[in-house]
């Protein structure tokens, strides 16, 4: 039955949540946490424990009353269902600014995506080394992916570029591509897209941003003399 439940659908919404709640737990394990709650797990994510429950039961992973969820085993179970039991490699398309500040992340190796290829239309490129990786030209980037059996792409180019880059990506065999430029992308069927905008996420901190401005003055007006007075009756 575990195994049944595991292979259901998980909804979009979960997924996402699932490498947080990874990270989390990591870090914990790390602090030689052996065992955690939902509501510790909720309050460490800022979701409530019920969606927690929800979240972990799509893993067929129920934690035991009064004891919780063996963290170890948890992190097992979250890597499995992202597989992360085993390396990806990614190629990345451009070798600009962008595209070396990713190849030079360690982040990417540490969590199981290595770099392995980076391609560039730029003749004066090609040849460089980037974060250990030769870069190839672009009229290579089929040559890359076949000889490492590569599935997930970068795209690190200018915007208007960026089409072509994931056209380029999908004749090549890629089924994963992670977008990285200000444009929009099209891609067929059953290639999974996930857009990565800055400008986006800077607007949604600058809404929190906003709200806590607008808390502060409130506050501040509240504190004037006078402003807490009824009004007289009409």
């Amino acid at each position: 039955m575990a195994g049944q439940r595991s292979r259901r659908r998980i909804p979009e919404a979960t997924v996402a949540r699932l490498p947080v709640y990874l990270q989390l737990l990591t870090d914990q394990f790390e602090l030689e946490v052996s065992n955690i709650s939902s509501e510790e797990l909720a309050e460490l994510a800022g979701v409530n424990a019920a969606k927690v429950r929800k979240d972990l039961s799509y893993l067929g992973s129920y934690g035991t009353r009064g004891v919780g969820y063996e963290v170890e085993f948890l992190i097992y179970q979250i890597k499995r269902e992202l597989g992360l039991t085993h390396d990806w490699l990614v190629v990345i398309v451009g070798a600009g600014n962008l595209g070396q500040a990713l190849a030079g992340h360690g982040g990417f190796t540490e969590r199981g995506f290595p770099v392995g290829g980076i391609v560039d239309i730029d003749d004066a490129k090609v040849g460089s080394l980037i974060g250990g990786v030769r870069v190839r030209h672009v009229k290579d980037l089929n040559q890359v992916v076949q000889a490492r059996n590569i599935s997930i792409g970068v795209i690190a180019t200018p915007g208007p570029a960026a089409q072509d880059a994931a056209d380029a990506l999908v004749a090549a065999g890629v089924t994963s591509i992670l977008n990285f430029a200000p444009n929009l992308i099209t891609a067929p069927h059953g290639v999974s897209v996930r857009k990565v905008d800055l400008a986006v996420e800077l607007q949604i901190l600058s809404y929190h941003e906003q709200r806590r401005a607008n808390a502060r003055a409130a506050t501040t007006l509240q504190s004037v003399p006078g402003n807490g007075r009824r009004g007289a009756s009409a």
